[in-house]
């Protein structure tokens, strides 16, 4: 298959699953379609063992498929922008210290606390994972993602305030988190020329995170004056999809974040540009461009993720470690949301069960997968992928279907 064929065959199937689950199941869509691909993989892979060679072709399309580039540098640009597009800056600004806590420090010591754990649980299946590896691990597996977030908040009635502080630190701790992955990861790989020290992970941590928030601001200020100065909706859309992919490319090019960049960027857009540079017709119709691409985008991912137990390696041992890691990682995230939490309720009010809501409703999706299978080849990288697999699909499908019970007043 060519990338055209690839992808016809992705958007095709993304088009029949939520067809099926809008018609029968009748499950939140991003859920729906993963349970959908699941199924059918399983399916697949059932039929493989009865001589029918359909998990073959399966196989080669996935792997002609980047993963990894396919979200990171293609659709987490446009799902990032389309989220913060709708993210109040004043509402945001009233959650900024808990925001800013829970995308750094939270995630940073969930990474600590995941490693450890995960060392002596992969060592209990006879796994030999190095300890840097298992750091690894947990600085993919403990950031938020904020497109499987988004995507099952479109369906829950959560107070304002709640629904702030989740779609804030999921936006913004994504992009903490592939600062300290790429830390880690050149410490995997010995440093090559330049050893990693603090000053040069504190040099990294400035160049990517604040040259992301300041190129955000730069150039989301350049296409909100241009957005200002004309009235055609068809051009100022244009505009802001030059702004998020252009943008996203020449961050990347700058070796800044682009992640952060473009959430800066979208909220700026969101908020200023949408109350003084835009018309009520322009207004309607890029609400309406971006929800319909962050519907299609999540509706392929999905569909992706839910497809790519095609080309796990499985083991026995790979997935009992997974499932283990399931409440170590869910402990993790309970302790870097509740200490915080706690020391800020002693002068500030919360919604009722915020502990227990954040914890829960701290998804794992596509990012964590994305960035696991940017590991160096080996039998560290195979496992982990697994375990990394099976905590996102339970996160989706578990945690997702039942959040709304927690968040739903009594």
């Amino acid at each position: 298959m060519d990338l055209i064929q690839t992808f016809a065959t992705l958007i095709s199937l993304a088009a029949l699953f939520s067809y099926i689950n809008h018609r029968f199941i009748k499950l939140p869509t991003t859920i729906g379609l993963l349970v959908i691909s699941l199924l059918l993989s399983l399916a697949l892979i059932g039929l493989g063992k009865f001589g029918f060679p359909l998990e073959s072709y399966a196989q080669v399309m996935l792997k002609e498929i980047d993963f990894n580039k396919a979200l990171m540098q293609g659709m987490l640009s446009a799902l990032l922008f389309a989220g913060a597009l709708h993210v109040s800056l004043e509402d945001l600004k009233k959650q900024k210290w808990i925001v800013a806590i829970l995308a750094s420090i939270g995630m940073l010591s969930s990474t600590v606390m995941v490693g450890f754990a995960s060392y002596y649980v992969f060592a209990l299946f006879g796994l030999d994972i190095p300890f840097i590896y298992c750091l690894l691990f947990g600085s993919l597996i403990s950031p938020t993602d904020p497109i499987a977030v988004l995507g099952i908040l479109k369906h829950l009635g959560a107070p304002k305030t709640l629904e702030t502080k989740i779609a804030g630190e999921s936006l913004f701790n994504d992009g903490f988190a592939v600062v300290v992955f790429i830390v880690l990861l050149g410490i995997a790989a010995g440093g090559g020329d330049d050893p990693v020290s603090i000053s040069s992970v504190m040099l990294l941590f400035l160049q990517e995170a604040v040259g992301g928030v300041g190129f955000g601001l730069i150039a989301g200020y350049v296409v909100f004056r241009m957005l200002a100065s004309i009235d055609n909706y068809q051009v100022e859309i244009l505009l802001t999809l030059g702004l998020v992919f252009g943008g996203y490319a020449l961050a990347s090019a700058l070796h800044i974040s682009g992640p952060i960049f473009v959430v800066v960027a979208g909220l700026l857009i969101g908020n200023r540009g949408r109350q003084h540079g835009m018309s009520d017709r322009t207004r309607e119709h890029l609400d309406n461009f971006w929800e319909l691409i962050d519907e299609i985008l999540n509706a392929v991912l999905f569909v992706l993720i839910g497809l790519e137990v095609l080309i796990l390696t499985f083991d026995l041992n790979y997935l009992y470690a997974g499932l283990v890691m399931i409440p170590v990682t869910l402990l993790a995230r309970f302790i870097s949301v509740g200490v915080p939490v706690s020391l800020m309720k002693l002068r500030k009010t919360f919604t009722p069960n915020v502990i227990r809501i954040l914890t829960w409703g701290g998804l794992r999706g596509g990012i964590s997968i994305a960035l696991a299978l940017t590991l160096p080849a080996g039998e560290a990288r195979e496992a982990l992928i697994v375990v990394t697999y099976v905590i996102v699909i339970f996160s989706i499908i578990v945690q997702g279907l039942t959040v709304g019970k927690l968040i739903k007043p009594e």
